[in-house]
């Protein structure tokens, strides 16, 4: 319990810091690239339920155009992103500006990953108990399947990293996740650009 309620936090602040630093010759080519490329706004935000249902503006390089339909409605996944917002997904670029967000404390380098904000009405009292810690860049669920795996499996994944918290868990985690972006392992599910909307199913 000291790893996850002090120690966790404290490994978290040092690492992404080091990580920004390591990482700020991208973070600054991409935050170019991508203003230029999406009429300068480089970064997605979206705001999303955290620890205790805490909510926060998650911080990522955006991926996807702002294209809509007809009736002003934005066109799916698959029509809006774009060539070079595929490569920096499966790359998993596009997730360095969520050091910022452990810096803030808003997220840990591990947990369960944010999910929408409109899902919190639709989960069991069960699934609910993955607000208990921080959402994380990475997580037990991300490097078990990430997107390619189903909504029931991915919460059952996270709820069993909520009770199993160690720090040697979150060491493996973090390894595992580097050869995992470096393989492009598990990045969407087979036919979708991004994962299917959870619905409300109950665990299994």
């Amino acid at each position: 319990m000291i790893y996850r309620d002090s120690i966790k936090r404290l490994i978290d602040f040092v690492l992404a810091f080091l990580l920004l630093l390591l990482f700020s010759p991208v973070f600054c080519l991409l935050f170019i690239v991508l203003s230029i490329h999406h009429n300068g706004n480089p970064f997605f935000f979206q705001r999303r339920p955290g620890k205790n249902h805490h909510l926060f503006f998650v911080l990522k390089f955006k991926t996807m155009n702002d294209h809509k339909d007809e009736s002003g409605d934005l066109l799916t996944d698959s029509k809006r992103i774009t060539s070079l917002g595929k490569w920096i997904r499966n790359s998993s670029l596009d997730e360095i500006p969520q050091l910022i967000n452990v810096l803030k404390g808003d997220m840990s380098l591990v947990g369960p990953r944010p999910l929408l904000e409109e899902y919190l009405e639709l989960y069991t009292d069960e699934q609910l108990k993955r607000h208990d810690v921080r959402p994380g860049v990475t997580g037990w669920a991300q490097i078990n399947g990430r997107n390619a795996i189903s909504w029931e499996k991915k919460f059952e994944l996270d709820l069993w990293y909520v009770d199993h918290i160690t720090f040697f868990l979150d060491l493996k985690i973090l390894c595992i996740t580097f050869f995992n972006v470096i393989g492009g392992k598990g990045v969407s599910q087979k036919g979708h650009v991004t994962v299917g909307r959870f619905t409300g199913k109950t665990l299994a």
